[in-house]
């Protein structure tokens, strides 16, 4: 599926307003997809844009971004657009495309763009990736761990497994079951009935082992994908309290991403700011901004503990 195609089903699928049915754990497609979505609402508030104008709402401007990678801002009719499009033309001394085409039917508008003169791109990161295949790889095993745990779940029910020799000792079979599960007590009115009817032994000690590697699971894929975008969600395989220390292992690894990300906004916002005359500036916003807030802060006092103490023999002989 091409970037396209992925961000029109995007729009088709938020706009939809049919009544959903219930959570189908088999259909995984459908189900990693409902992950992504809810994870790129949570990206909705990475970053906080000022300045745009009108015409381009800060929701569609991430969307573009996040999703395909990139987006073009261009003037039309004296109106500043966010335009999605194709990367091409003669490539620069770098191998980078110096073409943005635009066709976009709303406007009734189509355009091989120069980009740097006619055109500014705004990458979503440094190799105009976005997040969607980040996405996919964790809502994809998600996904798969949610469909296994449903399996276990359904298994774990079954203690023994019933076998009856002809219909009449099963129909009674049933009966008897389906009086215990309504709280009845069970009776059993013959000896044929009792010697006909086996029970093997199913249920095992692994099964709750089982359940709880399951759950483990989906916590380190769902931390992971918070780590990766710079939220920080340990996740403790020791099964034990985390000292302070092991707590912030993790923290270096936060904000790399986040960072280019950022720097990629604040240099495309430069250059339409150049090549229109706006005053457009990005910050990082919610829980992104506060953990900024807190590596900084945490930094600062590395440098202040790492100053070295006065030696008291050098201040003597100073004296």
């Amino acid at each position: 599926m091409s970037e396209i195609d992925r961000y029109n089903k995007f729009i088709r699928s938020i706009l939809s307003t049919g009544k959903s049915d219930l959570y189908d754990f088999t259909d995984k497609d459908g189900n990693a997809w409902a992950h992504t979505i809810y994870m790129l609402n949570r990206t909705q508030s990475m970053f906080r844009w000022e300045g745009l104008p009108e015409s381009i709402p800060q929701r569609m401007l991430e969307l573009y971004l996040q999703i395909g990678g990139y987006v073009g801002i261009a003037e039309h009719e004296g109106t500043l657009y966010a335009f999605r499009g194709g990367l091409g033309g003669e490539p620069d001394v770098y191998y980078m495309p110096t073409i943005f085409t635009v066709a976009n039917p709303a406007l009734d508008f189509s355009a091989n763009l120069r980009i740097g003169e006619e055109v500014t791109v705004i990458a979503d990161d440094s190799l105009y990736t976005g997040l969607m295949p980040m996405f996919d790889r964790y809502s994809s095993a998600i996904a798969e761990n949610e469909l296994s745990f449903r399996v276990a779940l359904i298994n774990s029910r079954i203690v023994d497994l019933i076998t009856a020799p002809d219909d009449r000792t099963y129909k009674s079979a049933i009966k008897y079951l389906e009086d215990v599960e309504a709280g009845k007590l069970g009776a059993i009115s013959s000896n044929e009935f009792l010697d006909g009817l086996k029970a093997q032994p199913y249920a095992h000690s692994g099964s709750a082992r089982v359940i709880t590697d399951l759950i483990e699971s989906e916590q380190y894929l769902r931390a992971s994908w918070y780590n990766e975008l710079g939220l920080n969600a340990n996740y403790n395989m020791k099964r034990e309290a985390l000292s302070t220390a092991e707590s912030q292992l993790n923290d270096d690894a936060l904000l790399p991403l986040v960072d280019d990300m950022l720097r990629c906004r604040q240099e495309g916002a430069e250059k339409v700011n150049a090549m229109f005359g706006t005053e457009i500036t990005v910050t990082l916003a919610s829980s992104w901004e506060d953990n900024q807030q807190e590596v900084d802060a945490e930094q600062e006092n590395l440098e202040s503990e790492g100053d070295p103490a006065e030696d008291p023999e050098e201040v003597k002989e100073d004296e």
